[in-house]
């Protein structure tokens, strides 16, 4: 049986007809073509699925798309601004050479936006538990960590001068 749901998608009002059973990922990845959400572990324990809801990182191949009834979510598309900039986040990425072959980087850069949108300075260790949900076989997270420290510093800068 479906269900109708209401949510929005980055920033714009979608209204599905869902089977209760559907995960966020399928949802977003099949229905709505939002294909930085990527399908890793199908499990919860790789990141590459990792999205915002109502702001909080989640892992959406675990997360049913009817818990996301009424909510806002995030996906990396909906990080570029109208303009079709890159958000400061994903220029961090680009800047300290974050990216490799790109599978696992969107669920990481959401998980960015979290961390940044907290709005505080963190060690390193800090950020690397922060980050230990997501799996990378290309890299060995050290510039991952300076982009993330990096789009903290500009964040925290930003908010002091305005």
């Amino acid at each position: 049986m479906l269900e109708i749901i209401s949510m929005r998608v980055n920033g714009k009002d979608v209204e599905l007809a869902i089977d209760p059973r559907e995960s966020l990922l399928d949802t977003l990845r099949r229905r709505l073509g939002l294909t930085s959400v990527k399908k890793g572990c199908e499990v919860g324990e790789c990141g590459a699925c990792t999205v915002l809801v109502e702001g909080e990182a989640i892992d959406s191949c675990i997360y049913l798309t009817v818990w996301a009834k009424g909510k806002s979510i995030l996906t990396v598309e909906g990080l570029k601004s109208p303009t079709g900039e890159l958000s400061p986040i994903q220029q961090a990425f680009i800047d300290e050479a974050a990216v490799q072959c790109g599978f696992c980087i969107p669920g990481i850069i959401m998980s960015a936006v979290e961390i940044v949108g907290a709005g505080r300075r963190y060690e390193r260790d800090e950020l690397r538990k922060l980050l230990s949900g997501h799996l990378c076989r290309c890299t060995g997270y050290e510039k991952i960590i300076d982009a993330v420290e990096k789009a903290v510093e500009a964040k925290l800068a930003s908010q002091r001068a305005g």
